[in-house]
């Protein structure tokens, strides 16, 4: 592995309260994660603008013989504030750098494991990456992101390395992009393979995998539902939250499953939110109505049991015209639990023999079915002009102060569809290669 990233970004942190505090840390120094690790420094800031973009610095994983930098960021699939610490979050990569290729996706560097980023506020107003949380299985063993072998989360994907050569699967790997972090300093992760939800010791060991397959270690025979295994290749569950008495899972699906299967459904504006009971495994689904076809959902955080904020956004960026970076604030008060009377049903609750994603919104409405209410709090493009194609992280800091994070998907990009790993420039920036970057807003 090529030396870890660290991060050093600066800001001076000031909460949205009555009377405006500094949100510190008093444990926040640089330490020395390993032998291989090092710090980046940087000048502190004294004043923190709000709408202005924060840039993460970053190592370099490797260049290709093209020159094009894979970068070691990433931190940008989720974020989440930590439980107990003011001015301290958490940042999650996703499986590593990637691209399409064939029947399946490249990885150019194969080894790569997933982790999370504790990320805290110093009094001097910069930003320390305190440490790092590599994923393990259950025997203390790295995991990769690799996808899953068939019966264990398959996506039908088939893994390549740089070379083109087929790699061997991962029953372990995970494509985590959701993000819960607990009192007890474990954390729960969402994927987009299974999908899978998992919990992961402080020290980074599994220690319970859920799924709609219910074959994976340590779970007890807790499943979710098992029409979640009708999600898209790479739109999974692409968020999780918790909610704030720690007893209830949320998370939510990118975008429309194809259910029954392939590419049938006919409803691409509706995706499914499910909870999740930690103490009795009980589970209850929703249906999000999104704006358009095929956007995203890539991020969700509790504001009580029934309140979230919600990602709705498109993958274009701003520099290429009009974009969709909304933040919405749902309510799954009033919303129909759309378990049905089967959560072991293939397909779940049927409409006239129908799917909910092959019936229409009026078919819906008509068999009583309420999706979640949602409100727009912030669109993003237009309070920061946000260049970047994917916001998935929200970090929530009060009650109406959010740090807004985007995954930079290492830097990399096939702008071809030809397998070949180009670097991920931002539109209408004058060449600036994509950077995971802090937004910091009121909403």
């Amino acid at each position: 592995m090529k030396n870890i990233l660290l991060v050093l970004f600066a800001l001076f942190l000031v909460s949205a309260c009555e009377n405006d505090q500094a949100v510190v840390s008093e444990n926040a120094v640089s330490l020395s994660l390993s032998k291989e690790a090092k710090f980046k420094s940087v000048p502190p800031q004294t004043v923190l603008d709000y709408n202005t973009q924060y840039v993460l610095p970053f190592e370099l994983l490797t260049t290709t013989s093209e020159g094009v930098e894979i970068r070691n960021g990433g931190y940008g699939s989720a974020t989440t504030a930590h439980p107990t610490k003011a001015g301290e979050f958490y940042a999650l990569t996703d499986r590593g750098p990637n691209v399409d290729y064939a029947d399946g996706k490249k990885f150019p560097v194969a080894d790569y494991t997933p982790r999370i980023g504790h990320f805290a506020i110093t009094k001097e107003g910069s930003v320390v990456l305190l440490n790092e949380t590599l994923f393990k299985d259950p025997f203390g063993n790295t995991i990769s992101g690799l996808p899953n072998p068939v019966g264990k989360g398959a996506t039908g994907e088939i893994p390549y390395d740089i070379n083109n050569n087929v790699l061997p699967y991962d029953d372990y790997g995970l494509d985590s992009e959701g993000l819960v972090a607990l009192k007890d300093g474990s954390f729960w992760v969402s994927d987009e393979y299974g999908p899978h939800i998992v919990n992961y010791s402080a020290e980074g060991i599994e220690l319970e995998r859920i799924s709609p397959y219910g074959i994976n270690d340590g779970n007890g025979g807790r499943k979710l539902p098992k029409v979640f295994a009708k999600r898209r290749a790479n739109r999974g569950m692409e968020g999780l939250a918790v909610t704030p008495n720690e007893k209830t899972l949320v998370g939510i699906m990118q975008s429309t499953m194809f259910n029954p299967s392939g590419g049938a459904a006919t409803n691409r504006t509706v995706t499914r939110i499910v909870t999740f009971d930690l103490e009795t495994g009980i589970t209850k689904q929703y249906l999000y109505k999104q704006e358009a076809n095929n956007l995203s959902n890539s991020e969700i955080v509790a504001l009580s049991d029934k309140q979230f904020l919600v990602v709705e956004r498109d993958g274009k960026y701003s520099g290429d015209g009009v974009v969709q970076k909304y933040i919405y604030k749902i309510d799954l008060e009033g919303a129909t639990d759309v378990s049905g009377s089967n959560v072991e049903a293939e397909l779940g609750m049927l409409i006239n023999g129908k799917t909910l994603e092959g019936s229409s919104w009026d078919e819906i409405t008509n068999a009583g079915i309420q999706p979640v209410k949602k409100e727009l709090v912030a669109d993003l493009a237009a309070l920061t002009g946000y260049p970047h194609d994917k916001l998935e992280g929200l970090w929530l800091i009060n009650h109406n102060t959010l740090g807004c994070i985007n995954d930079d998907d290492f830097a990399v990009i096939d702008n071809d569809g030809n397998g070949v790993l180009d670097q991920k420039i931002l539109p209408g920036t004058g060449g600036s290669i994509d950077s995971s970057s802090l937004y910091m807003i009121h909403f």
